[in-house]
C-alpha cells in the first residue's frame, strides 16, 4: 500500500482512508489485490495495468505446508461394504434386549463362543435371505443413545447407514422416540421401524402405525416407504425378518468402498484403560492395519493393537468393522474423523498444527447462530431457512407456539421445527440444534445443570420467553432479516456545471454551484439533458484551493469525476448512495 500511496502522489492514510470506505481493512505493509488497487488508482486519475512475471520469476520458496488430502476413489477401485445400523428409541423400549437377540443370532458368534468383550459396536453376519449359502455382514452401533448420535453428527460425522427406531407395541410412541426420529431426520438417514414387545396383551401395532404416521413415517402396506417389522425379544419372533429387511435395504443403497487405500473413518467410543488410551473406531475407507500411523484429532500414534468385539487380535479391519485401537498418545473425542497417513513425523507435524488451531478456535469461536448473528450465517449458507427447537412447560403452550410458528407466512423464507417437547432444556436438545445449526427457544422452562456449558461449547443460543408474542415477534424480524435488503438510490445533492477549466497537468474541473442538498465525495453521475451519460465516482472535490469532505447548497465549487473528461458547461452532476432497505415477510 505504501508504493500505490509514491507511485499516486498521496499521503499513505488517505489510501488507508479510501480502503476503508470500500470496506478493506489493511496496513501500508499489506498488499490488495488488482480489483481494489484498479479503483484506488482511478479515483486520483491514474490506469493501473497489471505485470505478469514470467513463469517461476520471483518465487519464494517457503516451507511446504503439509495438507492432508482426501483423494477420490476411481470407481474401479469401489467394492460393496456392509452397511453401519444405530438402534435409537425411548428409554426402557426394549433396545438392549433386541440387541441381544440380534447378536446372539449371529452365525459366526455360535461357533467363536460368543462375544466376550463389548466395544460399542460389533459386527454379526447373517444368510442372505434370497442367497441362503452366502452370508451377509451387518455392523451394528451400540451408541448411548440421542447424545452420542448428535455428538457425532454435530462434527459432521453421519456414519450411520440405517436407523432403527425401537417402539413399544404396548406404549407407542412416547417423547423420546419423537427426539430418536427427529435426530434420524435431520442426519437424512433411511429410517426402519422395530415394533417391539409384540407378544404382551396391551399390544398394539396398528396404533404404533397411525402414531408415526402423524411424524410423516408412512408404513409400506399403507403405501409409505417405511418399513415396519413387528418382533418380540422374548419369544424371539420377527428377529430374523428384521435382519432380513436390513441385508435388502443395505442392497438398496448400494454402499461401497475402497479397500486398497489409506484407513479413514470416525471415533465411536473412547476412554483411558490401564494399558493407555483406547478409542473404539469405525472404518469408513480403506484398510486399517496392525503398525499403521493414525492421527485423530491432536492426537496420534502408531495402532499397537486392534481388537473387535470378542476380544480377538486382527491384522487388519476393512470398511464399516468398528475394532478397538491401542497406541494413541491422547484420548480423542467420540466423532472425530481419523485418518492414516506416510509417517510419524507427518502426523507429528499435523496435530501439533491442529492442537495451535484448536486453541486459536477457542478463543475466536462465538455463538454459530443467534437471532443477531443469522443473516451473515444464513448468507455464508445462501440457505433461506430458519432452525427452531421448541421445548415448552405444557404441551398446550408449545402446540400453540408451533402452531403460531407455523403460520407466519414468506414465500422467500421458511421455518423448519426441528424438534419441539414438554420439558426442561436438555444437553441433547443442546446437541441438536448445534447439528442443524438452529437456535433453542424456551417458553416457561428451565435449563438442565451442564446446559449453559454446553451451550457455550457447541456454540448454540438459547432463548428464554415468558410471553409468547414476543417469541413470535422475535422470530418473524429474525425471519425478515434473513431477506437480503433491497438496494435503494438515495440523491444528496445536484450542482451545475458553470464553467470548465483545463489543468496544466491534463485533466479537466468542473467549477459548479451546488443547486440543492450536498456535494459530497463518493457515488456521482453526471446527467445532460435529463439523460445520465456517465456514473462514477467523484474524484476532487475542492473549494477554492482546499480539498473539502462536503459543500453545501447556495456554495461554489471545483469537480473531477474519475473517468471522464468530456464534462459540459450546463451538465448537472448528482452526488447519491446506495441504501440498503430491510424486506418486511
Amino acid at each position: 500500500m505504501r508504493d500505490l500511496a509514491e507511485k499516486v502522489g498521496v499521503k499513505a492514510y488517505k489510501i488507508l482512508h479510501d480502503l476503508m470506505e470500500l470496506g478493506v481493512f489493511a496496513n501500508l505493509n499489506q498488499a490488495v489485490d488488482e480489483k481494489v488497487a484498479g479503483f484506488l488508482a482511478a479515483r486520483y486519475g491514474f490506469r493501473f495495468e497489471v505485470e505478469r512475471r514470467e513463469k517461476g520469476a520471483g518465487q519464494v520458496h517457503a516451507p511446504v505446508r503439509k495438507v492432508e488430502v482426501d483423494l477420490e476413489d476411481k470407481l474401479e477401485d469401489l467394492k460393496p461394504r456392509p452397511p453401519v445400523i444405530t438402534i435409537m428409541g425411548h428409554v426402557d423400549h426394549g433396545k438392549t434386549t433386541l440387541l441381544d437377540v440380534i447378536r446372539k443370532s449371529d452365525v459366526a458368534a455360535r461357533e467363536a463362543g460368543g462375544i466376550t468383550q463389548h466395544i460399542g459396536a460389533y459386527t454379526i453376519m447373517v444368510p442372505h435371505p434370497e442367497r441362503t449359502k452366502e452370508l451377509q455382514q451387518l455392523t451394528f452401533l451400540d451408541t448411548p443413545g440421542h447424545a452420542a448420535f448428535s455428538a457425532m453428527r454435530a462434527r459432521g460425522a453421519n456414519v450411520t447407514d440405517i436407523v432403527i427406531l425401537v417402539v413399544a407395541a404396548s406404549e407407542g410412541v412416547m417423547p423420546q422416540t419423537v427426539e430418536a426420529l427427529n435426530h434420524a431426520k435431520a442426519a437424512k438417514v433411511p429410517i426402519m421401524v422395530a415394533v417391539t414387545k409384540c407378544d404382551l396383551p396391551a399390544a398394539n401395532p396398528l396404533r404404533v402405525r397411525q402414531q408415526l404416521q402423524e411424524h410423516g413415517l408412512v408404513a409400506e402396506e399403507w403405501g409409505g416407504e417405511t418399513i415396519f417389522v413387528d418382533v418380540s425379544a422374548q419369544a424371539k419372533k420377527g428377529i430374523d425378518q428384521l435382519l432380513s429387511m436390513l441385508v435388502l435395504q443395505s442392497e438398496v443403497l448400494e454402499l461401497k468402498a475402497n479397500y486398497k487405500r489409506r484407513a479413514k473413518g470416525n471415533v465411536v467410543e473412547s476412554g483411558l484403560e490401564p494399558g493407555g488410551p483406547t478409542a473404539t473406531v469405525l472404518v469408513r475407507k480403506g484398510t486399517l492395519k496392525l503398525g499403521d500411523i493414525i492421527i485423530c484429532g491432536e492426537y496420534y500414534g502408531r495402532t499397537r493393537a486392534l481388537i473387535n468385539e470378542e476380544g480377538q487380535r486382527l491384522k487388519e479391519a476393512g470398511p464399516s468393522v468398528a475394532v478397538k485401537v491401542l497406541g494413541l498418545n491422547g484420548v480423542p473425542e467420540a466423532g472425530l474423523e481419523f485418518s492414516v497417513v506416510e509417517n510419524e513425523r507427518t502426523a507429528r507435524d499435523m496435530a501439533e498444527e491442529r492442537e495451535q488451531q484448536n486453541k486459536i478456535a477457542g478463543r475466536e469461536r462465538g455463538p454459530r447462530v443467534t437471532l443477531e448473528n443469522l443473516l451473515s450465517v444464513i448468507e455464508q449458507q445462501s440457505a433461506k431457512v430458519l432452525k427452531v427447537v421448541v421445548k415448552g412447560d405444557t404441551q398446550g403452550s408449545v402446540e400453540a407456539i408451533v402452531e403460531a410458528l407455523m403460520k407466519i407466512e414468506s414465500t422467500k423464507v421458511s421455518l423448519e421445527i426441528v424438534h419441539s417437547a414438554v420439558g426442561t432444556i436438555t444437553e441433547s436438545d443442546v446437541l441438536l440444534a448445534a447439528s442443524s445449526k438452529g437456535i433453542i427457544f424456551g417458553f416457561h422452562t428451565r435449563q438442565d445443570n451442564g446446559v449453559p456449558a454446553a451451550a457455550k461449547r457447541e456454540g448454540v443460543q438459547i432463548k428464554q420467553y415468558e410471553i409468547i408474542y414476543e417469541l413470535i415477534d422475535e422470530v418473524r424480524s429474525a425471519m425478515a432479516g434473513l431477506l437480503d435488503p433491497e438496494l435503494k438510490e438515495v440523491t444528496i445533492g445536484s450542482a451545475e456545471v458553470r464553467q470548465i477549466f483545463d489543468l496544466s497537468k491534463g485533466g479537466r474541473v468542473a467549477g459548479c454551484m451546488v443547486q440543492n442538498g450536498r456535494i459530497v465525495k463518493g457515488k456521482a453521475r453526471i446527467v445532460r439533458r435529463k439523460e445520465v451519460i456517465h456514473d462514477g465516482i467523484l474524484q476532487t472535490l475542492r473549494r477554492y484551493q482546499d480539498e473539502v469532505a462536503e459543500v453545501r447548497s447556495g456554495l461554489e465549487c471545483g469537480i473531477r469525476v474519475s473517468s471522464f473528461e468530456e464534462i459540459q458547461a450546463g451538465d448537472i452532476i448528482e452526488a447519491y448512495t446506495v441504501e440498503k432497505v430491510a424486506q418486511q415477510l
